[in-house]
Formats: structure tokens, C-alpha cells, sequence
């Protein structure tokens, strides 16, 4: 088994009996393999969880800190191998595998951060008179054990982003990686285990998909963190609807271009690289683009003009930037979609092609309402143009998806990007930039079909965690 990639349970890594082979979707080679737990390791994990949580909740601020920095302090040592390997398993093209990595160092920084000021607050009670000499100390204490399960696109920052808010609040934490991608959360658990932080307290196992609703279901888990497809995460709260279930779940994101914004150039050199990095497989990659109507005519050739300068290929080599999607099916359903479009009267204006499982960088114009790309995350390197008139019009074409992720819009009117505030339907709005923009420290998540919840270290801290009073009676105050 030497050549097979371990998986941590509870603490430890560990072999089961069955491997799972992961490979390239750019070239088809197989990267690695993995092992995969038996169903009584798996259920031994859990045990342990559940019997750790004491443990794990009564550990001191400065062993659960001092753990998140280390596991920043190793990404970074190990940066250029962890990217290589993000490259491999995934197909992004390499430089946003080294944004990943950098991201993820971030994300363990922030949590040791927030670990050490996540302290409760005092209210003193002594504002009515009944209540002289009392005080309240409200301190957050963890829910129970947490089930984070992760999706393919980042591999390892969405890993990142379960468990280092689970152990800045000494939560247990079983990851379940996507079976495409596990070698990046296995190599976190390595990292991991190399801590001193209670044993048991977290595992990082490859479990099957259609292993996963006992999981789900199990009440020792009693905490579900998901980030994925739609019709998966919302079928969770189905299975297990006493649970606290966390759901980030996509969308298809929109950027206002205003006629007042002074450098479309660079607005569509933006929209253009944040429709297909990664090869769309973002859930706030640029999917709908809405240009005033004066300023149209202008834009969209400048915006065709900046997508075909992509560079599109091997994602191992410099300088790509956009590489494959995740597997033949995700190529095939992509490209069926732009022509379900063009058929029903959108117009092409480039891409819309594939070789294998690279799809061609692809812009259309004018996609009829009903049309899948209308109304679906395409979550590929495909975005839509269209005009409007007035803000209202924006507004409400955005507003009017079932999603509600992150939205752009590009002004200089600080009034407009308030209203747009305001006004747009969605967990987030930047300014001034494309909606692809994230701050693993900022509050992130969705409103509508995007999902339930927040992502953001401190925002997820809260998340994992309940509020407990403790009332001090008799105080001098």
C-alpha cells in the first residue's frame, strides 16, 4: 500500500481496503490513488467524534490557535507541491492553483486570529432594578460534531473553509473530499495530524457518495456544512431536517456594466477572465453580463475581443488560463446547453465548441428566457450578454433568477452602488469589480436557491456554534 494515499481517521492516517483511482481530466492519467475507509472505520470515526467533543470544546484557545497556525505556517512551506497536486487532480490551471494555496494559508491565518478573540460578551442586567447586581457573560459553545462535506472546484480552500472555523471553536470534524478531488484534503489531513490538537478530533475520509446519507442522517453528527449542487444540498435538509445545515450552493452570477464606468476596456478584460477562470467552475464566475444601452455597442466587442484572448490549454503550463472541466459529462452538458440556446435564437458570438473536455471560452447574446443558460448555473467557461436601459431594468434582471449569490456592478456614482446594495437580491455586492471577488474573512453565501448560511471565518464560527447565558448574581457593578 505504499503507493496508496492514506486518509486521516481520527488523527491517525490509516489504510482500508479499497483504493480509489483519481486522474487528470486534462489528459485522462491517473494522478493517484487513495485509500478508501471500510464501513467500520468510517462508523469509528464518528464514534470518536462523538466522544471527542468534551475534549475538543475544553481545548485551551492557545493549542486550537497555535494548531491553525501551524497547518498556514505548512501550506506555505509546501505551496508550490500543494498547487502542482490541486493542478492534477482538478485541471485548473496552475496560477489559480497557487491563488488557491494562497487562499487556504489565509483562511488557517484568519481562524487563528478569530480563535483568539472569540471571547463572549458581558451585559450587565442592572438596568432595571430588579436585576441590581446581576450580570450576563454570553459565550458561543459548539453544536456538536460537524460534517463538512466539499466539492471538486476548490479542492483545497472549501476544505479549508470546514475545518478551520470547526477547530477556532474546538468542534470535531469528519471532511468528506469529492471523489475527484480528494488528494488535496488528504494532504490537509497530513498537515493536520502533525498538530497537538486532540487526536480524535478530526478525520478526513474519501467515503463514496452513495455511502453518504447514513452520515447525513447519523444524530452524532449533528452539524452539516455543505458546498455543492443545489438539488444535493437542498435533498440534506430533506433527509435530516432537525439538523443545523449550512448550504452554500451557487448561482449564476451578474455584473452591471453602467455607462458611466471610464475604463470598458478593463471592465471587459475582468468579466472576460472571471467568466472562465478555472473554466467557469466558480460559483461566482460571470454568467450574465447586463451593458446599458449606450454603452453596449462599445462594450460587447471589446468583451468578445478580451475572452479570446484567453489563453486556453494544458493547465500545468504557465501562462494558461483556462484549462479543462472537471469530466466528459460536465463537457457535454455545457456545450448541449449553448446550443439548446443558439437553437432557440441566441446568437454565438464566440466559442461554443469543445475538444474533449476543454470547452471553448464561449459568449452568446440575446439567450431566450426558458433556455437552460437563462435559468441554470452553467458553472462552465459560458457567459451572456444582454442590454438595459435603466438601472430599474438591471436591478430587476438580476433579481429576477432564482439564485442570489454575489453580484458586480461597475459605477462610479457611490449613490448607485448604495442602491444596488439596497436593492439586489444576493448574499453579496462588489463595486466596481466583477462578482467573482472573495475575502475568505468576509461574510459569504447566498439568498434564495444559493443557500442557507454563511461562509467567512467568523461569520462560519458563529454558524457552528450556540449562544449560552450564564447569570452572575450579587455583583458589586
Amino acid at each position: 500500500m505504499s503507493d496508496v494515499t492514506p486518509f486521516l481517521l481520527s488523527g491517525t492516517p490509516t489504510t482500508g481496503d479499497d483504493t480509489l483511482e483519481v486522474t487528470s481530466p486534462w489528459d485522462g492519467s491517473v494522478v493517484g490513488e487513495v485509500s478508501v475507509p471500510t464501513d467500520a472505520q468510517v462508523e469509528q470515526a464518528v464514534a470518536d467524534l462523538h466522544a471527542v467533543r468534551h475534549e475538543a470544546q475544553a481545548t485551551p484557545a492557545h493549542v486550537r490557535a497555535g494548531a491553525l497556525d501551524h497547518i498556514s505556517s505548512r501550506l506555505s512551506e509546501r505551496a508550490e507541491e500543494i498547487a502542482a497536486l490541486i493542478t492534477a487532480e482538478n485541471g485548473k490551471p496552475l496560477v489559480w492553483s497557487r491563488g488557491e494555496v494562497t487562499r487556504a494559508v489565509s483562511t488557517f491565518r484568519w481562524a487563528a486570529e478569530e480563535t483568539r478573540r472569540f471571547a463572549g460578551d458581558l451585559q450587565r442586567l442592572d438596568t432595571d432594578a430588579a436585576a441590581t447586581g446581576r450580570m450576563a457573560v454570553v459565550r458561543r459553545f459548539p453544536r456538536g460534531p460537524v460534517l463538512g462535506i466539499a466539492p471538486f472546484n476548490f479542492p483545497l480552500n472549501l476544505v479549508a473553509h470546514k475545518v478551520a472555523p470547526a477547530i477556532a471553536v474546538g468542534a470535531p470534524i469528519l471532511v468528506k473530499p469529492a471523489p475527484a478531488t480528494p488528494l488535496s484534503a488528504l494532504l490537509l489531513g497530513e498537515i493536520i495530524a502533525e498538530t497537538d490538537l486532540p487526536p480524535r478530533m478530526v478525520s478526513v475520509l474519501p467515503v463514496p457518495n452513495d455511502k453518504m446519507s447514513s452520515l447525513v442522517t447519523d444524530p452524532r453528527l449533528p452539524v452539516v456544512s455543505f458546498t455543492g449542487s443545489g438539488p444535493v444540498g437542498w435533498s440534506l435538509r430533506e433527509q435530516a431536517p432537525g439538523k443545523h445545515i449550512t448550504l452554500e450552493l451557487g448561482g449564476d452570477a451578474a455584473v452591471i456594466v453602467t455607462a458611466d464606468w471610464p475604463d470598458l476596456p478593463a471592465a471587459a478584460s475582468r468579466i472576460a477572465l472571471f467568466a472562465n477562470y478555472q473554466a467557469g467552475q466558480s460559483c461566482i464566475a460571470v454568467q450574465r453580463v447586463l451593458v446599458q444601452a449606450d454603452i453596449y455597442d462599445t462594450f460587447v466587442p471589446e468583451l468578445v475581443a478580451a475572452v479570446e484572448a484567453l489563453p486556453t490549454g494544458d493547465p500545468s503550463a504557465d501562462g494558461v488560463q483556462v484549462g479543462p472541466v472537471i469530466n466528459d459529462a460536465a463537457a457535454e452538458r455545457i456545450t448541449s446547453w449553448v446550443a439548446e440556446a443558439a437553437e432557440a435564437g441566441a446568437s454565438v458570438l464566440t466559442g461554443g465548441t469543445r475538444e474533449g473536455r476543454t470547452v471553448a471560452p464561449t459568449v452568446l447574446a440575446d439567450v431566450p428566457g426558458g433556455t437552460k443558460i437563462a435559468e441554470e448555473e452553467v458553472f462552465g467557461p459560458v457567459l451572456s450578454v444582454a442590454r438595459f436601459g435603466d438601472l430599474d431594468e438591471a436591478f430587476a434582471t438580476v433579481n429576477s433568477s432564482q439564485y442570489g449569490l454575489q453580484a458586480g456592478i461597475f459605477t462610479t456614482d457611490v449613490r448607485v452602488a448604495f442602491r444596488a446594495h439596497r436593492d439586489l437580491e444576493v448574499g453579496g455586492v462588489i463595486v466596481g469589480d466583477v462578482p467573482s471577488y472573495r475575502a475568505d474573512q468576509m461574510p459569504y453565501g447566498g439568498w434564495k436557491r444559493s443557500g442557507v448560511g454563511r461562509e467567512g471565518l467568523r461569520s462560519a464560527m458563529n454558524d457552528l456554534t450556540e449562544e449560552r447565558v450564564m447569570v452572575l448574581t450579587g455583583l458589586d457593578l
